[in-house]
């Protein structure tokens, strides 16, 4: 099974209506750990708006769950 990172890649593709829609990439990933690893680096980067993490049964990690995944601390 495989974990799943999507994103935009900032970059603007076809006009919808009057917007500009952003292509989406989807990079996939054997473990969770290469998945989270990867997303914190597209964190990081701050390239990115948008970045979606999808587990083994395809539900999304979001909100707290997914930043103490990727190691993220109140301060």
């Amino acid at each position: 099974m495989t974990y799943r990172i999507s994103y935009s890649d900032g970059s603007a593709g076809a006009l919808i209506g009057e917007s500009e829609a952003e292509t989406r990439l989807i990079e996939e990933y054997r473990t969770e750990a290469e998945a989270l690893r990867r997303a914190r680096e597209l964190l990081e980067a701050g390239e990115h708006d948008a970045i979606s993490v999808r587990d083994r049964s395809g539900n999304v990690l979001y909100g707290v769950c997914l930043q103490l995944r990727l190691g993220f601390l109140a301060e």
